[in-house]
């Protein structure tokens, strides 16, 4: 759930039901809320698990395909790839429990990515399209990762496919 006053969202909040845990953020931090306490989120890619999502459509295909992504070599040298699509994949990277998260597709505008997005900016992730780009609306995609560095190598492995 995000509220927002225009292209802004001044709070947001995700609950996973299964660990009773709520990530919330007003914009400028962001926290969990475990038993009644909150507790500041701090990302971190040493989990080195990157979250991809294959739900279609595929609006960047030919070009930019996450199932090629998935079975190049140097991703699976260095990061340790799941296929995931849920808004809590956001919050697992906020929460230090994986080192990054893409999709294909708009994620600017939409309410499945909002509160996610937000969360992330909060708690200081990176967070582009697929081309490195501030998020926009349109089939751009989302890369969100927990430091530069981490964004850094996975947007050089979706740019060799964009541009190859």
């Amino acid at each position: 759930m995000a509220l927002g006053t225009g292209s802004h969202v001044t709070a947001a909040a995700v609950a996973d039901p299964f660990t009773d845990e709520v990530f919330w953020t007003d914009g400028a931090r962001a926290s969990v809320r475990r038993a009644g306490t909150d507790e500041p989120l701090a990302p971190t890619a040493e989990s080195r698990l990157v979250d991809v999502n294959l739900d279609p459509p595929f609006p960047n295909a030919p070009a930019f395909r996450a199932v090629r992504l998935l079975a190049d070599d140097r991703l699976l040298a260095r990061f340790g790839p799941r296929v995931l699509s849920t808004s809590l994949a956001l919050t697992w990277v906020v929460a230090g429990r994986r080192a990054a998260y893409l999709t294909d597709g708009a994620a600017a505008d939409s309410v499945h990515f909002a509160a996610g997005i937000a969360l992330c900016r909060a708690a200081g992730c990176v967070v582009t399209d697929l081309h490195g780009a501030p998020l926009a609306a349109g089939p751009v995609g989302l890369l969100v990762a927990a430091d530069a560095q981490t964004h850094t190598e996975l947007l050089s492995l979706v740019r060799d496919q964009l541009t190859g």
